[in-house]
């Protein structure tokens, strides 16, 4: 019996540790690291400003200038990306995001899609007609396009800020 609390304390230990450490990684991560917002290679949209971008995200700006209905896109509600996002652009964090979207479900409207990873925005994006998404600006690439910035500070830069990226 007394060996069983103990691997229950080490196990239940463990784990908080583990919640910790991923926490900690998570906060490191999200510290000083640039946004861009992507939108597909034939998007005519060649520049966004942050006000459009929180009208696009609350879903209360349903279609671009010719007519195509957009698709936001997000990461998951703990990503480190998703939270620095949600403090610039929707002024809240996800958790606190709850209610609105309970509140518009019965009206018919649904949050942005989530998916996994950069790599599952830059290809939501890529493929969907009138996407826009958000990922780290050292992920971005050709398959999309870049047309706008958010620096670690929450700032909408309409230029590239200077990236330093590892391999």
């Amino acid at each position: 019996m007394r060996l069983q609390k103990i691997i229950g304390w080490l196990t239940v230990s463990g784990v908080l540790t583990m919640m910790i450490s991923i926490a900690d990684a998570a906060d490191r991560t999200a510290g000083g690291m640039n946004l861009a917002i992507i939108v597909p290679i034939d998007a005519p949209k060649e520049s966004i400003s942050m006000a459009e971008l929180n009208l696009i995200y609350w879903r209360k700006k349903e279609y671009w200038a010719n007519g195509k209905r957009m698709h936001p896109v997000n990461l998951p509600s703990n990503h480190p990306l998703r939270l620095a996002f949600s403090n610039a652009v929707l002024g809240s964090m996800p958790a606190d995001q709850n209610d609105y979207w309970n509140g518009l479900y019965f009206h018919g409207t649904s949050p942005p899609h989530v998916v996994n990873s950069n790599e599952a925005v830059i290809r939501f994006v890529q493929e969907t007609n009138g996407a826009i998404g958000y990922v780290n600006a050292c992920n971005a690439d050709q398959r999309t396009k870049t047309i706008a910035w958010i620096n670690e500070n929450g700032d909408l830069l309409n230029y590239a800020p200077n990236l330093h990226c590892s391999p």
